[in-house]
């Protein structure tokens, strides 16, 4: 990337503030005021960014805007709207104040200019209650406003004192060494003066009576829920297009499989994260991948993309064989085993798999040779011999997730073989300082083992290459454009790609015949020999780039194997494979104030939400309602009873059921002729922009934040209801039973396009609903089209069928029953409770037990619990908490390694004391 500026440009102070504020790496060029670098505008315009797709950008605030989203830094909606104040309300007094002050000499006048302004923001901060426009961390909107700012405010003529609130926000900024830097350079030193030259190219401006008010687009801190505000142009427009009734158009046919890519058609090709085949998916492995991934797949289904789906288990690798020893089975047959449990709860979650696949098999050794040799040909792996951590006492290699011991770089007690969770930094396992196996907690020894590696350095101007244009083009999330760029930001380093292990795709190389390849090189390739068991024609998807948009579904622990590794893979084999252009990651899904675990009994796993005896709707509409886009969220019982009574059963429920009721019981099952008011009007124009919306966030994998407005919607519809009292205007004269009739068949109108709209939410409560109306399937064809058609289409004549309830109350001993079978039997707090104290007893029973071992099953137990309870510490340290709270944590911890010592037969005073240097 290339950033064109202008000395004294004030605009330019904005665009390389944000370059130094995000660390993004762009070569910047200075050029004249009057240098046309974008080549199709007829006039100069500056500041340019040159991206290396050969696009450019040439709006300041677009260009802020890019810059911060490159670095993994997305713009909220608040954020937006403070960007587009600055640019309709701000910048145009700005101006008209630096004309007054550089070149007319009326600095004085200013701050009559900028009050109206400059109140509007100390009302925003103040209210706010934080150091920054949108929060607690600096946000693309505080460096764009900081910037336009800074040449008035930074002039002392101009006095700041009624406006505190505005004076801290703009001394932080100014405190900031890249704001100071950026400053530097556009002025050189010379103040208000230093944009004199720029200043003279401009024409005068004109005061505007908006500007001594507050912004004309409203505050942009004010609640997101207020209503949208419609114009009685569009409410005549949203007239007409909903006379336009239903679209004459065939019926979408029902999917024909093979499904393949077709001319003329947006083609996309969507995986969600293959999950373990080891394990049973708790609700944030569903939320995280298939979850998500089904309902933007359903959705594009109904935006009439040509869509294929795939998923499967992921069944390679150490995970598998200890899974396999624990129950005393063959790795292929746990494979059996959990792969149908994996089917079995998908299926009742709804997932609608195009096709759901494994790894186990001939076309994944097939297809991940053949991308081995042809990285090999083209010289990108390297041979190197590696020391290894080898457990005597279990007689293997240990894989990375199975040594834990002390970072190397930040000293944290319980750094992994692979990655260390404090820190980040990637680590080899033998750097670890005091290692153990988790497996037996045993001290490993090194070893030598010969292995290969990709040579993700040859390959790292290629992925860069590709990075810019697929984040630039596509819609990855914040989360995946950090974490990738955290990886390129010290330089890639060559990764392993195989494994001293028996269950595993085989190496072919004859010099490693008793290799295995590495998991993260074998796993996602399962992508492509999944579709290859789907259809023999998997390359018409996986080698056809130019036709096919490829979206990866994951959580971010997923992130740098599916933007780096895999594509550095791919890359290498020069095969035209098709690459990521969308990578959707979600943060965490935690359970009420925990982690889940499998082994303590704490959440509620995908088998055991069938037993609840809530649907499966419920449970997709909850997970989708706290899907954790843009950070960390967290399954709560209270507040799933919440949702599902006050926004499923009262508002959502309510109205569609009122909605068909009301013509059963009036209007004997048949839909009443319609004669639109302008207060009928006004809601076809409310509901069409709320459609609007939905579809716009959608498009963009906006899930949750899309969900809010079809529960708008209905509460639009409730409102309208209430208002309008139709069950006491059908008793009335024929004008008050007219308007019973268009009331009614209005609101049943709406909950049709609910149905439609809730599909990929909740897909069996969609088909319900278009039962009970008896809805034409054109309808599902219709709506979504374009950017959104809410037409009527259930007119006048129309019969419905029988109307029901759609939901039940979740009641609070129904709730709380839940909450204490799912919350855990605590069996590790109750083992701390009834075991031994944790000093060393001198009695020689204890010496006894030291040499013939005190208790397998219980040493067993208490391997997990210090396990889980080290995860706990961990996640504590991540979210900064307290310090008691992370103290007390760490004591249990302790105190459980000490029982597992004397479990084991060992001194308490053996216990590894980790996080302390010797």
């Amino acid at each position: 990337m290339k950033l064109f500026v202008s000395e004294g440009n004030p605009h330019c102070l904005k665009v390389l503030a944000a370059l130094e504020v995000t660390g993004v790496h762009c070569d910047v060029q200075n050029v004249n005021h009057e240098e046309r670098v974008v080549p199709f505008l007829s006039r100069p315009a500056l500041p340019a960014l040159l991206l290396s797709s050969g696009l450019h950008l040439f709006s300041p605030n677009a260009i802020c805007r890019y810059l911060f989203e490159v670095s993994g830094q997305d713009c909220s909606e608040l954020c937006n709207r403070w960007l587009e104040w600055e640019a309709t309300d701000l910048q145009p007094a700005l101006l008209q104040c630096l004309h007054m002050a550089v070149l007319q000499g009326k600095g004085s006048e200013v701050s009559k200019v900028l009050q109206g302004s400059l109140n509007y923001m100390e009302q925003s901060l103040s209210k706010g209650n934080t150091p920054y426009l949108t929060g607690d961390a600096v946000s693309v909107a505080d460096v764009v406003l900081w910037a336009a700012l800074y040449p008035v405010l930074s002039d002392s003529s101009l006095a700041l004192g009624e406006h505190a609130s505005v004076k801290a926000w703009f001394d932080r900024g100014a405190a900031m060494h890249s704001c100071q830097s950026a400053a530097q350079k556009v002025l050189q030193g010379k103040g208000l003066q230093g944009m004199k030259s720029f200043m003279q190219r401009q024409p005068a401006l004109q005061s505007s009576p908006c500007r001594d008010t507050q912004p004309c687009n409203g505050n942009p801190a004010e609640d997101e829920e207020s209503e949208h505000a419609v114009s009685v142009e569009e409410m005549e427009a949203a007239a007409r297009t909903w006379s336009q009734g239903l679209s004459s158009s065939p019926l979408a046919a029902d999917r024909q499989h093979p499904i393949l890519p077709q001319e003329g058609k947006r083609n996309l090709l969507v995986t969600s994260a293959l999950p373990y085949v080891n394990n049973v998916p708790h609700l944030g492995n569903i939320i995280g991948c298939v979850l998500s991934a089904d309902a933007f797949s359903r959705y594009g289904r109904l935006r009439g993309w040509n869509m294929l789906y795939v998923c499967g288990t992921d069944e390679y690798g150490t995970a598998t064989e200890n899974k396999a020893r624990e129950e005393g089975l063959t790795p292929q047959q746990i494979c059996d085993k959990y792969h149908a449990i994996h089917s079995s709860i998908y299926k009742w979650f709804q997932i609608d798999f195009d096709f759901f696949g494994r790894t186990t098999t001939e076309k994944q050794t097939e297809i991940a040779q053949n991308i081995f040799w042809k990285v090999h040909k083209h010289g990108f792996l390297m041979e190197d011999t590696v020391e290894q951590l080898r457990c005597e006492n279990c007689k293997r290699f240990l894989a990375d997730r199975f040594v834990e011991g002390i970072c190397p770089h930040c000293s944290y007690a319980e750094a992994r073989g692979d990655q260390c969770d404090k820190c980040g930094r990637l680590i080899n396992a033998v750097e670890l300082r005091e290692p153990q196996c988790k497996v037996c907690r045993q001290t490993p020894v090194v070893r030598s083992s010969k292995h290969l590696f990709l040579d993700l350095p040859k390959l790292e101007a290629q992925l860069e290459q590709w990075l810019d244009k697929s984040t630039s083009t596509g819609d990855w999330t914040a989360n995946a454009k950090q974490i990738t760029r955290s990886w390129l930001r010290d330089g890639l380093k060559p990764r392993c790609i195989t494994r001293d292990l028996r269950w595993g795709t085989p190496v072919p190389h004859p010099d490693f015949k008793e290799k295995v390849f590495y998991v993260w090189f074998d796993a996602p390739i399962g992508y492509l020999s999944i579709t290859a068991n789907y259809t023999d024609q998997w390359e018409k998807w996986w080698k056809n780039p130019s036709q096919v948009e490829l979206y990866n579904f994951m959580a971010k622990d997923n992130v740098p194997f599916h933007s780096v590794v895999f594509p550095c893979s791919l890359l290498g084999a020069q095969d035209n494979y098709t690459l990521v252009n969308h990578l959707i990651a979600t943060e965490y899904l935690n359970y009420e104030d925990t982690k889940f675990s499998k082994s303590r009994g704490v959440g509620v796993f995908g088998d055991m939400a069938m037993d609840t005896g809530i649907p499966a709707d419920v449970w997709r509409f909850y997970l989708l309602y706290v899907r954790p886009e843009g950070q960390d969220s967290a399954f709560s019982w209270a507040d799933m009873a919440l949702k599902n009574n006050s926004e499923l059963l009262n508002n959502l429920g309510n109205f569609i059921n009122r909605a068909g009721m009301f013509v059963t019981k009036f209007f004997e099952g048949s839909v009443p002729v319609m004669e639109l008011q302008l207060e009928d009007k006004k809601l076809l124009a409310v509901v069409g922009w709320e459609l609007q919306q939905y579809i716009q966030l959608m498009d963009k994998v906006k899930i949750r934040d899309a969900l809010r407005h079809i529960l708008n919607i209905s509460r639009h519809g409730n409102q309208y209801i209430q208002v309008n009292e139709p069950w006491k205007k059908i008793k009335g004269g024929d004008t008050e039973r007219q308007r019973a009739g268009t009331v009614t068949g209005v609101s049943v109108n709406v909950a049709c396009l609910l149905s439609v709209m809730l599909l990929p939410y909740m897909p069996a409560v969609s088909r319900t609903i278009r039962d009970q109306l008896n809805a034409p399937q054109s309808c599902v064809n219709t709506m979504l089209q374009g950017t959104g058609t809410f037409v009527c289409c259930l007119s006048a004549g129309h019969r419905i069928g029988t109307v029901s309830p759609l939901f039940q109350k979740l009641e609070v001993d129904q709730i709380e029953a839940l909450k204490k079978r799912f919350g855990g039997q605590q069996m590790t707090a109750q083992s701390a409770g009834s075991a031994q104290p944790a000093a060393a007893p001198s009695a020689p029973a204890a010496e006894v037990a030291s040499v013939n071992g005190v208790d397998p099953e219980k040493a067993k137990q208490l391997t997990q619990a210090v396990t889980e309870q080290g995860e706990k510490v961990r996640a504590l340290k991540a979210q900064k908490a307290e310090k008691a709270v992370v103290t007390a944590e760490v004591a249990k911890l302790l105190d459980l390694k000490k029982q597992l010592a004397l479990a084991e037969g060992k001194s308490a005073a053996a216990a590894p004391q980790k996080g302390k240097k010797k």
